[in-house]
């Protein structure tokens, strides 16, 4: 696989005129992004510590969100309501690749009869932004506006597998890397080792290393010009399947679905 730059870089950023830029905007969208599992409830003191706003702004932003239902306080603390999801539902409904890869998806998980799931790379995790139906009472998969650690999932790897070199030693110099099992890569040398033979294969398998009865498989989605766009992705129960299964029956069946998606990205 090259290593062609991807557009799922968490160093891009759309460059703007001084002029053009709202200062309150980027500031409240800031707040929102401070809240996460834990830290679901903050006072103003501690969204402006994790922010970087001065309390007074942190507030006036935390009682503008109350006020537009977006947030809501016991006077003391502060906490995000379930309308922020409706940012979420914009994406999803507006997105173009979403859309698309959804009846490919649909496709190979009826072939495989595994859930399948898309995914990008937003900052330092994978979110998810397209999942199959589920062709089992019980499945195993991710649901979409899910954010997990890049570290520890496939598409991770196989999204930073699109990085040129110094972009991708860019993103491991600033990621941190959490420990969810006993088998997660937490070395960035180690990791840097793992993405770069990705970047050969062309897909990538990971084992236990977010959950120890999980392993997972993923390739990156590339566009007609080559650029990597997403990671599409199966996650497995350990005792179904061994790795020598997955790669002789799914990581074909994957890379048959990438190849079918391109001309349409």
């Amino acid at each position: 696989m090259s290593a062609n730059a991807s557009s799922t870089s968490s160093t891009d950023v759309f460059p703007i005129e001084p002029e053009d830029h709202i200062e309150g905007l980027a500031r409240g969208l800031s707040v929102i992004e401070a809240f996460d599992a834990a830290h679901s409830r903050m006072s103003a003191s501690e969204v402006a510590a994790r922010t970087g706003l001065s309390r007074t702004a942190a507030r006036r932003h935390l009682l503008t969100l109350c006020h537009h239902g977006y947030a809501n306080t016991d006077g003391k603390l502060f906490w995000l309501t379930a309308r922020v999801l409706r940012l979420g539902e914009s994406f999803l409904d507006a997105a173009r690749v979403p859309r698309l890869v959804q009846p490919a998806i649909e496709h190979l998980s009826a072939r495989t009869s595994e859930t399948v799931n898309v995914s990008v790379l937003e900052g330092h995790d994978v979110v998810y932004i397209s999942r199959s139906n589920s062709p089992r009472l019980v499945s195993v998969g991710f649901y979409p506006g899910l954010r997990v650690a890049a570290h520890v999932v496939t598409p991770g790897v196989a999204l930073l597998a699109t990085l040129d070199d110094s972009r991708l030693e860019r993103w491991v110099g600033e990621h941190v890397f959490t420990a969810f099992t006993s088998k997660t890569v937490t070395d960035p040398a180690v990791f840097l080792q793992h993405v770069r033979a990705a970047r050969e294969l062309g897909y990538w398998i990971i084992e236990e290393h977010l959950d120890p009865a999980l392993l997972g498989v993923a390739m990156a989605v590339r566009d007609r010009r080559g650029a990597a766009v997403a990671a599409i992705s199966i996650t497995l129960q350990m005792r179904s399947w061994s790795r020598e299964q997955v790669i002789a029956r799914l990581v074909p069946a994957l890379s048959e679905t990438a190849q079918s998606l391109r001309p349409l990205l």
